[in-house]
Protein backbone atom coordinates (compact mmCIF):
# COMPACT_ATOMS: atom_id res chain seq x y z
CA UNK A 1 0.00 0.00 0.00
CA UNK A 2 0.99 3.63 -0.29
CA UNK A 3 2.11 4.83 3.20
CA UNK A 4 1.95 8.24 4.28
CA UNK A 5 5.04 11.13 4.21
CA UNK A 6 7.77 9.18 6.68
CA UNK A 7 7.64 11.07 9.86
CA UNK A 8 11.27 13.13 10.33
CA UNK A 9 13.04 15.95 11.77
CA UNK A 10 14.09 17.25 8.41
CA UNK A 11 10.69 16.65 6.58
CA UNK A 12 10.10 20.54 5.36
CA UNK A 13 8.48 20.65 2.80
CA UNK A 14 10.44 23.60 0.35
CA UNK A 15 7.13 24.59 -1.80
CA UNK A 16 8.52 27.66 -2.55
CA UNK A 17 10.32 26.40 -5.81
CA UNK A 18 7.82 24.63 -8.13
CA UNK A 19 5.03 24.38 -5.37
CA UNK A 20 2.08 25.66 -7.20
CA UNK A 21 3.42 23.74 -10.99
CA UNK A 22 3.11 20.13 -9.76
CA UNK A 23 0.19 20.15 -12.24
CA UNK A 24 2.28 21.90 -14.89
CA UNK A 25 5.24 19.74 -14.36
CA UNK A 26 3.21 16.67 -14.44
CA UNK A 27 1.76 17.46 -17.90
CA UNK A 28 4.68 19.52 -19.55
CA UNK A 29 8.29 18.25 -18.13
CA UNK A 30 9.68 15.12 -20.93
CA UNK A 31 9.43 11.66 -19.60
CA UNK A 32 12.34 9.17 -19.80
CA UNK A 33 13.20 7.65 -23.22
CA UNK A 34 12.22 4.23 -23.56
CA UNK A 35 15.80 2.73 -24.17
CA UNK A 36 16.78 4.09 -20.72
CA UNK A 37 14.31 3.19 -19.01
CA UNK A 38 15.00 -0.40 -20.23
CA UNK A 39 18.89 0.39 -19.33
CA UNK A 40 17.66 0.69 -16.01
CA UNK A 41 15.53 -2.00 -15.71
CA UNK A 42 18.67 -4.14 -17.08
CA UNK A 43 20.71 -3.65 -13.82
CA UNK A 44 17.66 -5.19 -11.55
CA UNK A 45 18.24 -8.42 -14.11
CA UNK A 46 18.85 -11.59 -11.22
CA UNK A 47 17.55 -9.36 -8.46
CA UNK A 48 14.58 -11.27 -7.52
CA UNK A 49 12.55 -8.23 -5.26
CA UNK A 50 14.31 -5.20 -6.30
CA UNK A 51 13.87 -1.77 -4.33
CA UNK A 52 14.22 1.54 -5.74
CA UNK A 53 15.31 4.66 -4.42
CA UNK A 54 14.29 7.72 -6.28
CA UNK A 55 16.17 10.91 -5.32
CA UNK A 56 14.16 14.60 -6.45
CA UNK A 57 11.20 12.10 -7.87
CA UNK A 58 9.62 15.11 -8.80
CA UNK A 59 5.85 14.01 -9.95
CA UNK A 60 7.27 10.41 -10.34
CA UNK A 61 8.56 10.21 -13.26
CA UNK A 62 11.10 7.72 -12.81
CA UNK A 63 8.74 4.69 -10.80
CA UNK A 64 5.68 5.33 -13.26
CA UNK A 65 8.14 4.76 -16.49
CA UNK A 66 9.83 1.31 -14.58
CA UNK A 67 6.66 0.12 -12.93
CA UNK A 68 5.22 -1.15 -16.80
CA UNK A 69 9.04 -2.93 -17.37
CA UNK A 70 10.43 -4.18 -13.96
CA UNK A 71 7.11 -6.27 -12.63
CA UNK A 72 9.27 -7.71 -10.26
CA UNK A 73 9.91 -4.00 -8.71
CA UNK A 74 8.63 -4.62 -4.86
CA UNK A 75 9.40 -1.08 -2.95
CA UNK A 76 9.75 2.43 -3.90
CA UNK A 77 11.08 5.33 -1.83
CA UNK A 78 10.43 8.81 -3.38
CA UNK A 79 12.68 11.69 -2.04
CA UNK A 80 11.56 15.39 -2.53
CA UNK A 81 11.82 18.31 -0.75
CA UNK A 82 8.75 19.91 -1.99
CA UNK A 83 5.12 18.12 -0.45
CA UNK A 84 3.11 19.05 -3.67
CA UNK A 85 5.37 16.96 -5.57
CA UNK A 86 5.26 14.11 -3.49
CA UNK A 87 1.60 14.02 -3.37
CA UNK A 88 1.02 14.08 -7.14
CA UNK A 89 3.68 11.04 -7.69
CA UNK A 90 1.85 8.92 -5.26
CA UNK A 91 -1.39 9.74 -6.84
CA UNK A 92 0.59 9.39 -10.65
CA UNK A 93 1.97 5.90 -9.30
CA UNK A 94 -1.51 4.59 -7.05
CA UNK A 95 -3.19 3.02 -10.53
CA UNK A 96 -0.16 1.07 -11.97
CA UNK A 97 1.68 -0.03 -8.74
CA UNK A 98 0.05 -3.46 -8.45
CA UNK A 99 1.37 -5.08 -5.01
CA UNK A 100 4.44 -2.89 -5.10
CA UNK A 101 4.47 -0.14 -2.09
CA UNK A 102 5.59 2.51 -1.97
CA UNK A 103 7.05 5.36 0.87
CA UNK A 104 7.54 9.22 0.43
CA UNK A 105 10.01 10.97 2.59
CA UNK A 106 9.35 15.00 2.49
CA UNK A 107 12.87 16.66 2.83
CA UNK A 108 16.57 16.49 2.11
CA UNK A 109 17.99 13.51 0.48
CA UNK A 110 21.17 12.97 2.17
CA UNK A 111 18.62 12.49 5.62
CA UNK A 112 16.88 9.62 4.31
CA UNK A 113 16.87 6.01 6.03
CA UNK A 114 15.05 3.20 5.00
CA UNK A 115 11.30 2.95 7.47
CA UNK A 116 11.54 -0.52 7.50
CA UNK A 117 14.25 -2.90 7.68
CA UNK A 118 15.16 -5.05 4.55
CA UNK A 119 14.19 -2.68 2.02
CA UNK A 120 17.93 -1.64 1.36
CA UNK A 121 17.41 -0.26 -2.25
CA UNK A 122 18.78 -2.14 -4.89
CA UNK A 123 18.71 0.78 -7.69
CA UNK A 124 19.10 4.73 -7.01
CA UNK A 125 17.92 6.91 -9.69
CA UNK A 126 18.46 10.58 -9.57
CA UNK A 127 16.70 12.69 -12.73
CA UNK A 128 17.70 16.13 -13.90
CA UNK A 129 17.81 17.00 -9.81
CA UNK A 130 21.76 15.88 -9.47
CA UNK A 131 22.72 19.44 -9.37
CA UNK A 132 20.42 20.61 -6.79
CA UNK A 133 21.37 18.37 -3.82
CA UNK A 134 24.49 17.88 -1.71
CA UNK A 135 26.14 15.50 -3.90
CA UNK A 136 28.91 14.22 -1.65
CA UNK A 137 26.58 13.60 1.12
CA UNK A 138 23.92 11.80 -0.53
CA UNK A 139 26.03 9.41 -2.33
CA UNK A 140 27.32 8.58 1.26
CA UNK A 141 23.72 8.52 2.70
CA UNK A 142 23.86 5.70 -0.57
CA UNK A 143 26.37 3.86 0.33
CA UNK A 144 24.96 3.95 4.06
CA UNK A 145 21.46 2.47 2.91
CA UNK A 146 22.36 0.32 -0.41
CA UNK A 147 22.39 -2.74 -0.79
CA UNK A 148 26.01 -4.88 -1.59
CA UNK A 149 25.65 -4.53 -5.49
CA UNK A 150 23.16 -1.38 -5.76
CA UNK A 151 23.16 0.81 -9.32
CA UNK A 152 23.14 4.55 -8.99
CA UNK A 153 21.55 6.03 -11.82
CA UNK A 154 22.41 9.50 -12.75
CA UNK A 155 20.27 11.01 -15.71
CA UNK A 156 19.73 13.76 -17.25
CA UNK A 157 19.30 15.84 -21.10
CA UNK A 158 20.14 19.73 -19.99
CA UNK A 159 17.35 22.14 -20.49
CA UNK A 160 15.50 24.84 -23.22
CA UNK A 161 17.90 27.41 -21.61
CA UNK A 162 21.11 24.92 -22.47
CA UNK A 163 19.36 23.94 -26.10
CA UNK A 164 20.95 25.58 -28.92
CA UNK A 165 18.83 26.16 -32.10
CA UNK A 166 17.37 29.37 -33.39
CA UNK A 167 13.98 29.60 -31.29
CA UNK A 168 15.41 28.92 -28.01
CA UNK A 169 18.52 30.73 -28.53
CA UNK A 170 15.31 33.55 -28.88
CA UNK A 171 13.69 32.54 -25.99
CA UNK A 172 16.11 33.02 -23.56
CA UNK A 173 17.61 35.82 -24.75
CA UNK A 174 13.58 37.36 -24.67
CA UNK A 175 13.61 35.73 -20.79
CA UNK A 176 17.22 37.76 -20.48
CA UNK A 177 14.94 40.75 -21.03
CA UNK A 178 13.49 40.00 -18.15
CA UNK A 179 15.13 38.73 -15.35
CA UNK A 180 18.74 39.74 -16.38
CA UNK A 181 21.40 38.03 -18.01
CA UNK A 182 22.20 35.57 -15.34
CA UNK A 183 20.24 32.30 -15.30
CA UNK A 184 17.78 32.31 -12.51
CA UNK A 185 18.06 29.05 -9.89
CA UNK A 186 16.39 28.48 -6.50
CA UNK A 187 14.45 30.75 -4.85
CA UNK A 188 16.61 33.64 -4.97
CA UNK A 189 19.75 33.48 -6.40
CA UNK A 190 21.26 32.98 -10.16
CA UNK A 191 23.06 29.42 -11.21
CA UNK A 192 26.89 29.59 -11.35
CA UNK A 193 26.90 26.02 -12.81
CA UNK A 194 27.32 22.37 -11.50
CA UNK A 195 30.99 23.33 -10.59
CA UNK A 196 32.64 19.68 -10.56
CA UNK A 197 31.43 17.11 -13.15
CA UNK A 198 29.26 14.31 -12.20
CA UNK A 199 31.64 11.76 -13.06
CA UNK A 200 34.04 13.67 -10.12
CA UNK A 201 31.75 13.79 -7.43
CA UNK A 202 30.97 9.69 -8.27
CA UNK A 203 34.69 9.01 -8.66
CA UNK A 204 34.81 9.98 -5.02
CA UNK A 205 32.35 8.15 -3.65
CA UNK A 206 32.01 4.70 -3.04
CA UNK A 207 30.22 3.91 -6.39
CA UNK A 208 33.41 4.99 -8.27
CA UNK A 209 33.10 2.15 -11.17
CA UNK A 210 31.20 4.39 -13.77
CA UNK A 211 29.40 3.84 -17.07
CA UNK A 212 28.22 6.43 -19.18
CA UNK A 213 25.31 5.84 -21.48
CA UNK A 214 24.23 8.30 -24.39
CA UNK A 215 20.41 8.30 -25.88
CA UNK A 216 19.50 10.63 -29.07
CA UNK A 217 16.18 12.20 -28.57
CA UNK A 218 13.93 13.71 -30.76
CA UNK A 219 11.52 16.00 -29.08
CA UNK A 220 8.40 18.14 -30.84
CA UNK A 221 6.68 20.86 -29.01
CA UNK A 222 3.43 22.94 -29.92
CA UNK A 223 4.74 27.15 -28.75
CA UNK A 224 1.86 26.42 -25.99
CA UNK A 225 3.69 23.42 -24.36
CA UNK A 226 6.96 25.20 -24.35
CA UNK A 227 4.80 28.01 -22.29
CA UNK A 228 3.87 25.09 -20.00
CA UNK A 229 7.16 23.77 -19.33
CA UNK A 230 8.61 27.48 -18.80
CA UNK A 231 6.48 27.93 -15.90
CA UNK A 232 8.06 24.45 -14.06
CA UNK A 233 11.60 25.68 -14.65
CA UNK A 234 13.99 27.46 -12.24
CA UNK A 235 14.57 29.97 -14.67
CA UNK A 236 11.30 31.01 -16.27
CA UNK A 237 8.81 30.12 -13.29
CA UNK A 238 5.89 32.95 -12.46
CA UNK A 239 6.90 33.30 -9.33
CA UNK A 240 10.46 35.35 -10.63
CA UNK A 241 8.35 37.63 -12.51
CA UNK A 242 6.30 40.88 -10.57
CA UNK A 243 3.14 41.55 -10.98
CA UNK A 244 1.58 41.40 -14.79
CA UNK A 245 5.40 40.88 -16.03
CA UNK A 246 4.52 37.13 -16.47
CA UNK A 247 1.17 37.53 -18.23
CA UNK A 248 3.38 40.21 -20.46
CA UNK A 249 6.48 37.63 -20.82
CA UNK A 250 4.01 34.63 -22.03
CA UNK A 251 2.25 36.85 -24.55
CA UNK A 252 5.45 38.21 -25.83
CA UNK A 253 6.77 34.43 -25.57
CA UNK A 254 4.02 32.69 -27.59
CA UNK A 255 4.71 35.51 -30.36
CA UNK A 256 8.02 34.53 -30.39
CA UNK A 257 7.20 30.53 -30.80
CA UNK A 258 4.71 31.25 -33.10
CA UNK A 259 7.05 33.13 -35.33
CA UNK A 260 9.68 30.22 -35.26
CA UNK A 261 7.41 26.98 -35.09
CA UNK A 262 7.32 25.26 -38.79
CA UNK A 263 4.06 23.48 -39.28
CA UNK A 264 2.81 24.69 -35.70
CA UNK A 265 5.46 22.44 -33.91
CA UNK A 266 8.91 23.18 -33.01
CA UNK A 267 12.12 20.92 -32.92
CA UNK A 268 14.49 20.01 -30.27
CA UNK A 269 17.38 17.12 -30.57
CA UNK A 270 18.55 16.15 -27.22
CA UNK A 271 20.96 13.65 -25.70
CA UNK A 272 19.52 11.86 -22.67
CA UNK A 273 22.81 10.78 -20.02
CA UNK A 274 22.59 8.12 -18.14
CA UNK A 275 25.20 7.48 -15.46
CA UNK A 276 25.50 3.83 -14.15
CA UNK A 277 27.90 4.12 -11.18
CA UNK A 278 28.73 0.33 -8.96
CA UNK A 279 30.70 0.10 -6.26
CA UNK A 280 34.12 -1.50 -7.51
CA UNK A 281 33.75 -5.04 -7.81
CA UNK A 282 30.26 -5.30 -8.74
CA UNK A 283 28.56 -6.72 -11.28
CA UNK A 284 28.57 -5.30 -14.87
Amino acid sequence: MTRPTQPTSTAVSDDALFGSEAADYARYRPGLPDAAVHLLAATQHGVPAPVLLDLGTGTGQVPRALLPVLHRLAHIDLIDVNASMLEAARATLEPVRGTCTVDVFTGAAHAFAPAAPGRAPTLITCCRSFHWIARPEVLAMADRVAAPHTVVAIMGDGSLWTHRTDWTAALRTLTQSYLGNDRRAGTRGTYAGRGRSYEEDLADSAFSDVAEHRFPVARTWTPQDVLGYLRTTSFARPALFAGRRHHEFEVEALALLEAHARGGVLTEDAEFTVLLARRPGGDV
